[in-house]
């Protein structure tokens, strides 16, 4: 079955925000709403041994995901290609998925009263593009496929990356996207160290 997910090296990104602007550019995003933000991790370590990095936080694009499974509407749902939507015409505001989502990645906007989050940049995918976020990356570190297919670069690029290449916290939804970092001071299977994102 067909899984797209992003793929984000953290060794090559240099926190420059293009991905954040580009999203919010591309889909119109309200001020005050973000579905990609970039954190700055670090820095760690004790001098001269320093490490700091910087860790874009989007849809993880859950293999299981918690969000869907308790949208009692079906306005949230996986489409074909494996990228998780919101239908805003069915969605009643409930904010279930929000609360159900552990990385804060969906928004409740105010205005028009519904749950939105990032979509991958649908509307280009279908059009034969990639996200805006990947195409604006001026350090090539975004990458974007079928995590599924074997012979995808993406898939390639993770199994390359070996350890290094992993995934936020699992609380039983198997995120996809994966972020590539070859570190050794970051703990990143601690959940104390993902507390940041209860505040995304």
């Amino acid at each position: 079955m067909k899984k797209t997910a992003l793929v984000i090296d953290l060794d090559r990104c240099i926190g420059c925000y293009s991905c954040e602007i580009a999203c919010k550019n591309e889909n119109k995003i309200d001020l005050g709403v973000q579905y990609n933000k970039v954190f700055t991790i670090g820095p760690t370590g004790s001098f001269p041994n320093l490490e700091m990095y910087y860790l874009p936080a989007v849809c993880q694009s859950c293999e299981n995901a918690p969000c869907v499974e308790v949208c009692p509407t079906g306005a949230s749902y996986v489409d074909k290609d494996g990228v998780i939507l919101v239908d805003s015409k069915k969605c009643i505001a409930c904010m279930s998925c929000i609360s159900a989502c552990p990385y804060g990645a969906r928004k409740f906007n105010e205005k028009q009263q519904y749950v939105e989050k990032c979509t991958m940049c649908s509307h280009l995918l279908n059009a034969g593009d990639q996200p805006a976020c990947v195409k604006v990356c001026c350090a090539k570190a975004r990458f974007f496929g079928d995590v599924n297919d074997p012979e995808s670069k993406v898939s390639k690029i993770i199994k390359e990356a070996g350890s290094a290449a992993r995934s936020l916290p699992d609380e039983g939804n198997h995120p996809a996207t994966r972020y590539i970092l070859h570190d050794k001071t970051a703990k990143w299977q601690n959940k104390k160290s993902w507390t940041f994102f209860e505040n995304i």
